[in-house]
């Protein structure tokens, strides 16, 4: 069976027909907060995705402002979010609704540690130099 993917009951169709601020009324009070609340580098990331769409740019966007909620008008665009270092790409999907935009960019990877150097004994691994 196909897996439904839906917001709050709302299909991702009916959703982009949605206004931010009807959306604002779905969403938990934290992320309306935010919302509402947007400081100057938030409102100008939405403004850059307003150019966007309008003048219909598939280009992702650049942005440093990993705490920005995700809004429905938000749906199939590419944004590039900065972790620290470098700027990792994420396609916008409904799942992601009511999260914000750092969450799909980690800031920190996997550590993997080598085996021990040649004529290492096991005591001498944990030391840092031979």
């Amino acid at each position: 069976m196909a897996e439904r993917i839906a917001y709050r009951g709302m299909t991702p169709t009916e959703l982009l027909k949605l206004s931010d601020s009807d959306y604002t009324k779905l969403v938990k009070s934290r992320q309306r907060r935010s919302i509402k609340r947007a400081g100057l580098g938030y409102r100008k990331l939405m403004e850059k995705v307003d150019a966007h769409k309008k003048k219909n740019i598939t280009k992702p966007i650049k942005t440093h402002i990993r705490e920005a909620v995700i809004l429905p008008s938000w749906i199939g665009m590419k944004f590039q979010v900065h972790n620290g270092k470098e700027f990792q790409e994420i396609e916008i999907s409904a799942m992601m609704l009511g999260h914000r935009l750092g969450e799909y960019a980690y800031t920190t990877k996997r550590v993997l540690h080598s085996a021990p150097g040649i004529r290492a004994t096991k005591g001498s691994k944990f030391l840092a130099v031979k």
